[in-house]
């Protein structure tokens, strides 16, 4: 062995030197430059060309922007005050517009009195959603029930909701929250009665209406858990008696009831509805239809009996073939024809029906695509297990696909949600042309085109992004097998 020392040898260092810091070029924003945007000959040039796209961007509407005026009476009023403070060639945006028809936008023809009425139909629509979106995370369902209420109780209350009216909101949205923390399966159950509390909310009439639809689905339950032993003859009993009850007995059991107890709301007619109220509206209805059905038609288009299997085809291909505001105007024009005379059947209620087809065509396929796939083990395995066809369905086929499919799902949500500006052709009041035009018209208000666009777009991707963002989450809190 050698007898050589570290001691005794004179480069051998005996003292460690402090740690220097790493080269500028390999830390912080030079470094991230240096890798993202410079790195290689065509990354540069692709760089200097988006600076320059974005410099032009910025030094045409800039101005525009830096330029807008948020008081004022009217387009003129708007001008004057561009030409005295910027110069008589400047020009502006003419934001005052948006702060006095803001509520046009919002609620389109909506009586300005019953404002709170939407407002606690959308913020019972989070506390509806909230045991089924957000049932795993405690954190962040009870940040979305607090913003909910507090949001919905304060907008009623700047928009001028009568004294009863809040505290009626008050009490339904805290005793809801705290039905949803302490008794989640009777949450669910809540959640499942909303669609028909919204609909007493927005179109008003007497609440005994939709009392008595709800009892015809508790009739049907009712009839299955009887027979359940028969299988599919006590499902098509149950639907067959629910039929006959909202067809014959409804109607005049709803209103002998409101004869006695009358509990109703101030009506109000299809076309006062415009606006976001009326977009959200149609869009909700639309997803919350679409994808139990688009579930249906993937299953069925996927079926061993060739008669489901070629009725589910036909189905899907005629709807994707056929654009949607021709749907629409078969809602608005032609459906009338296939009625009984003097039937009067809601304009909103058709196109709601009519988008939702037109979606659920599109999540068959989507979900069809994560049905295929999954692996075939799987179908295997619940064979194996001894399943029977639902059951295996439900249990092992249905999560997974649904988690495969989740970003096309959402995709197809923002896609239909973004779609209900074509109600315009159908002579609905959406907030993107025909409400704009509307308050266009106006003397005071006529020259402005670019605010509405911009006001109502920005809404649009605030709403849009939240879905994106959520599935996000959603993708992030299944995907199990990376842990």
């Amino acid at each position: 062995m050698s007898e050589t020392h570290a001691q005794t040898v004179a480069y051998v260092r005996d003292t460690m030197l402090p740690p220097a810091p790493p080269p500028v070029t390999e830390r912080g924003a030079i470094k991230w430059l240096r890798e993202n945007l410079f790195s290689g000959p065509l990354n540069i040039v692709l760089t200097l060309i988006g600076l320059g796209i974005l410099w032009l961007l910025v030094s045409t509407i800039g101005p525009w922007l830096s330029h807008s005026v948020w008081n004022a009476n009217g387009m003129a009023d708007c001008r004057k005050i561009i030409a005295e403070t910027w110069g008589p060639d400047a020009t502006g945006a003419c934001f005052a517009l948006i702060k006095h028809r803001w509520n046009q936008f919002v609620f389109g023809f909506y009586p300005a009195a019953l404002y709170w009425r939407p407002v606690l139909a959308f913020g019972l629509l989070f506390l509806a959603l909230a045991p089924v979106l957000f049932s795993e995370s405690r954190r962040a369902r009870r940040v979305v029930l607090a913003l909910a209420t507090v949001l919905s109780f304060a907008i009623a209350l700047v928009l001028g909701a009568p004294t009863a009216a809040l505290a009626g909101m008050a009490l339904l949205m805290l005793a809801w929250a705290v039905l949803i923390e302490t008794r989640p399966a009777w949450a669910l159950l809540a959640s499942l009665v909303y669609p028909l509390l919204a609909v007493w909310l927005l179109w008003g009439g007497s609440l005994w209406s939709e009392i008595a639809v709800l009892a015809g689905f508790g009739i049907g339950f009712g009839v299955w858990r009887a027979g359940a032993r028969f299988g599919l003859f006590a499902v098509a009993a149950a639907a067959v008696v629910a039929v006959l009850w909202w067809l014959f007995l409804a109607g005049p059991v709803a209103a002998a009831l409101a004869g006695m107890l009358p509990l109703r709301l101030q009506p109000v007619s299809s076309d006062q509805f415009g606006g976001f109220v009326l977009s959200i509206t149609i869009g909700v209805a639309g997803i919350a239809l679409s994808l139990p059905l688009g579930i249906v038609l993937a299953l069925a288009r996927r079926s061993d009996l060739p008669v489901i299997k070629l009725l589910a085809v036909m189905f899907i291909e005629f709807i994707r073939g056929v654009p949607l505001i021709t749907l629409l105007f078969v809602a608005s024009l032609l459906l009338n024809y296939f009625l009984p005379p003097g039937t009067s059947f809601d304009i909103i209620l058709r196109v709601i029906i009519m988008v939702t087809l037109f979606a659920a065509a599109y999540m068959a396929e989507v979900i069809r695509g994560g049905l295929a796939a999954l692996p075939k083990g799987q179908y295997e395995a619940a064979d194996a297990l001894g399943l029977d066809y639902w059951k295996a369905q439900r249990l092992i086929v249905l999560p997974q696909a649904l988690k495969i499919s989740i970003p096309g799902i959402v995709s197809t949500f923002i896609g239909m949600f973004k779609d209900t500006t074509l109600v315009v052709f159908v002579g609905l009041f959406d907030p993107l042309k025909a409400m704009a035009d509307t308050i266009r018209a106006s003397f005071e208000w006529k020259g402005a085109y670019w605010e509405p666009y911009i006001f109502v777009g920005s809404i649009f991707f605030i709403l849009c992004f939240g879905m994106s963002r959520y599935s996000m989450y959603l993708e992030r809190r299944l995907k199990r097998d990376h842990r």
